[in-house]
């Protein structure tokens, strides 16, 4: 008989950047946790530096604020050292066992390999982390560190700056006057008062701006998957979908992280759904808007006028159309650029980097710890199937509610204490949040990811008979309380549910709401409810041939014959909107959802 027991909540997580990289983790460098098989719960840590004889060297490349500095010379010998050239810096990194940079300074394979093993720590002094190398930082059994919320109210700040300086025409005004003109009626503004905000990323900066815009009388909207609906109602906020955010503001501010998800997310065809004279604030990041995109929608009024803090490039061409338009407001990054917040984040990237020098597990670890090679070996398939089945059950969520409850089952012949789910429900916790989250989720911070978002992830065993050689049979992750754009995928007691088994170390999708499928977990999926009836694969393959889309499996699972049935299809490409238009053209086909893995 198949008993069910309960798992507690953990505290350790993991993560995966990049799964090809998990064979060469194998180092006593970093905190380690205990094989699958164990009867032992707790954590083991070893500290990260050999000596403790000797203080550590930490080298800051970049300036850093004064009690930062002061906070890591009560523990440390602290080099600073600035503009450093790319061979300066390889040549002193080998002295050091902590690095501290902003984001001008390349920390890149040549520095962790220069550093020849002695290198422990990269503290990066703010949010992103687009300068410092991560797959290598982790080969090399380095730690990287950030800081990201000492600047949350100056980027919350600037961002109202920026709105109230373009609905005013500010910038421009002050430039007229001081070119010794006088022109009153060219610079007539809008009000803010009584207008729509929609907030595209309602995280910390994004809640901010929120209060701060409804201060101002306006009426603020925010569309954020994982944004619980209780915590934005408390500030009089409603979570809306993202084609309604966009259909109904006026004004537009962004704050959500860059990610293959958001890449040019405001791009030509989202212009076109907006409201015209919809006026645009970016002070999150420059790559989430397509910059040719928006010039041609301010030349053609769709969009009335826009405020840039950031950019695709840093700094922009001289010659840019977008920062030369007369009806855009531009400013060289300075959302973190306050007195207050620069000291805040050099005590807290200090505090970062000190703890973790003394082998402590931080928070805002952005990279892998490392774990020993034979655990990996048996845990890698299971490793792998968990997150992808994270980031399946997250892409099927629709609507504004937001992710909050979240129940992971496990099934396996063996007894509990020796299966250790830990690893496993930190990478489930890694797909649901990273496709949409600039957050790298790992062993240290996973739970906290998760809290932070008000993510709720229970877990539960079910015990099998039969032999315990395999460490699990199926992982199963339903969603609870939302929307799906794949009314399908709901299962009878109404939750998003997906399913998957490890078969010949290949993860396998299993089960779609009621429907069972078997489907590899390789490049990406679409899922297609069609009537069951003769034909379906070969018209729906056969519009994916003329399209040259390859398909690496197709599966059709039915509720009885000639009923319902669900086809998913894995495919090497991305297929374009055309080609999945013309499989939902198709008369059988009830509904369809494309999914990237």
């Amino acid at each position: 008989m198949a008993a069910t027991t309960p798992t507690a909540a953990s505290n350790l997580l993991i993560t995966k950047k990049n799964l090809s990289s998990l064979s060469l983790i194998s180092t006593n460098k970093l905190p380690t946790f205990s094989p699958l098989h164990t009867s032992s719960r707790k954590q083991r840590f070893i500290v990260l530096f050999a000596s403790l004889n000797s203080k550590p060297t930490v080298l800051v490349a970049e300036k850093l604020g004064e009690a930062g500095i002061n906070l890591l010379k009560d523990f440390a010998n602290v080099d600073c050292s600035y503009n450093l050239s790319p061979d300066e810096l390889c040549t002193k990194i080998s002295l050091c066992d902590a690095l501290i940079v902003r984001s001008g300074t390349k920390v890149s394979r040549e520095v962790f390999e220069s550093s020849g093993g002695r290198l422990k720590v990269v503290g990066r002094a703010g949010v992103g982390i687009d300068n410092v190398d991560l797959a290598a930082a982790t080969e090399h059994g380095c730690l990287v560190v950030n800081a990201p919320t000492a600047n949350t109210i100056a980027a919350a700040e600037h961002g109202i700056a920026l709105l109230a300086a373009m609905a005013r025409n500010v910038a421009q005004a002050d430039a007229s006057v001081k070119a010794g003109k006088w022109q009153r009626n060219k610079y007539v503004g809008v009000s803010l008062v009584g207008k729509t905000l929609a907030v595209m990323g309602f995280g910390k900066v994004g809640s901010e701006v929120a209060r701060r815009a409804k201060g101002l009388g306006m009426h603020v909207i925010a569309h954020d998957p994982y944004a619980p609906a209780d915590r934005a109602r408390a500030i009089g906020v409603e979570l809306v979908s993202f084609d309604e955010a966009l259909a109904t503001a006026d004004f537009i501010s962004l704050h959500m992280p860059l990610t293959p998800a958001t890449a040019k997310i405001l791009n030509d065809e989202t212009f076109v759904k907006m409201k015209k004279g919809v006026r645009i604030v970016n002070v999150a990041r420059g790559g989430v808007i397509d910059e040719d995109a928006l010039v041609r929608a301010l030349d053609a009024g769709i969009v009335a006028q826009a405020a840039l803090d950031v950019f695709t490039v840093e700094p922009p061409p001289q010659d840019s159309k977008l920062v030369q338009h007369e009806r855009v407001t531009v400013t060289p990054h300075l959302g973190a650029s306050t007195m207050e917040a620069q000291e805040g984040v050099a005590i807290e990237i200090a505090e970062a980097v000190v703890g973790a020098l003394k082998g402590e597990l931080a928070s805002t670890a952005v990279n892998a710890p490392m774990v020993p090679a034979e655990v990996l070996t048996e845990l890698k398939p299971y490793v792998e199937l968990a997150e992808k089945l994270g980031r399946l059950a997250v892409q099927l969520v629709s609507g504004g509610s937001g992710v909050k409850d979240v129940k992971v089952t496990y099934a396996s012949a063996r007894a509990p204490d020796d299966l250790d789910t830990r690893v496993l429900r930190a990478m489930i916790t890694k797909g649901l949040i990273e496709p949409i989250s600039s957050v790298f989720v790992n062993l240290v911070n996973a739970d906290f990811s998760a809290k932070q978002r008000g993510l709720r992830i229970s877990e539960e065993r079910i015990l099998l008979d039969g032999s315990p050689e395999s460490p699990l049979d199926f992982i199963q992750v339903q969603i609870a309380n939302v929307e799906s754009k794949f009314a399908s995928a709901i299962s009878e007691t109404g939750e998003i549910k997906v399913e998957g088994r490890v078969k010949d170390g290949i993860p396998h999708l299993t089960r779609v709401g009621s429907f069972e499928v078997d489907v590899s977990l390789e490049g990406s999926i679409i899922l297609c409810r069609q009537v069951d009836q003769p034909g379906m694969i070969g018209k729906v393959g056969s519009v994916l041939g003329e399209e040259n889309v390859n398909v690496s499996f197709m599966s059709v699972g039915r509720i009885a014959p000639r009923k319902q049935a669900v086809m998913a299809i894995g495919v090497d490409e991305e297929p374009s909107k055309e080609t999945l238009k013309k499989i939902g053209d198709i008369p059988a086909v009830e509904e369809f959802v494309f999914l990237k893995l």
